[in-house]
C-alpha cells in the first residue's frame, strides 16, 4: 500500500484514498474530504476488477408443484331428500331418514377411497333430524375432522369434512 491507492475499511462502509501513514495507521480520506485514523490491518486495497474474471452462472428458479386434486373445490352432497330421488312424495318419514343415511356414507366411502381432501355435506337448517344424523355418522368415522357440536351448531346448514 502506498499514499494515493483506494482502499475500503473491514467491518464498515468506508473508503477512500491513503493520505498518509502514521506508525501502525493508516490515514483515509474519503470522498468528502474526511480524515480518519484507521488500523493498518483494518484496511484493504479497493479492487474493482477483483470479480470480472469471475463467471456468473444463474440458476432456473424451482417452481413448486401443486397437484390438480388439492386444487379443485371439495366434494359436495346435498342430503335434501328431493335431491337424491325421483319420487320423493312415495316414501315415508324413516325411509326417507335411512336413504340418506346411506348416501352420506357412500359419498364418505367413496371420498376415502379416492383420496379426496374434503366434503362439503348440506344437511339444511330444520328442526335437526338431519343434522343429528349426519353428526352421529361422523362420529362413527375414523380418519376426518368436522366441526362438533360448535358454537354455530343449529345455525349452519352444512358441514365440512376434511380428511386426514
Amino acid at each position: 500500500m502506498k499514499i494515493g491507492d483506494l482502499v475500503s475499511v473491514i467491518d464498515d462502509d468506508l473508503k477512500g484514498k491513503i493520505s498518509a501513514f502514521k506508525g501502525n495507521l493508516v490515514q483515509i480520506e474519503d470522498e468528502h474530504g474526511f480524515h480518519y485514523d484507521i488500523e493498518k490491518g483494518k484496511v484493504v486495497l479497493h479492487n474493482h476488477n477483483i470479480y470480472d474474471d469471475i463467471s456468473i452462472t444463474t440458476k432456473k428458479e424451482t417452481s413448486t408443484k401443486i397437484s390438480k386434486k388439492n386444487q379443485t373445490k371439495p366434494q359436495s352432497i346435498d342430503l335434501h331428500f328431493e335431491k337424491l330421488v325421483n319420487n320423493p312424495q312415495d316414501f315415508e318419514s324413516w325411509e326417507r331418514l335411512m336413504i340418506q343415511r346411506e348416501k352420506l356414507i357412500e359419498k364418505l366411502e367413496y371420498c376415502r377411497s379416492n383420496n379426496m381432501k374434503k366434503l362439503n355435506i348440506i344437511h339444511g337448517i330444520g328442526d335437526g333430524v338431519l343434522q343429528n344424523m349426519v353428526h352421529e355418522v361422523l362420529q362413527g368415522f375414523a380418519g376426518i375432522e368436522y366441526e362438533d357440536h360448535d358454537f354455530f351448531y343449529h345455525s349452519t346448514g352444512n358441514v365440512l369434512v376434511t380428511f386426514l
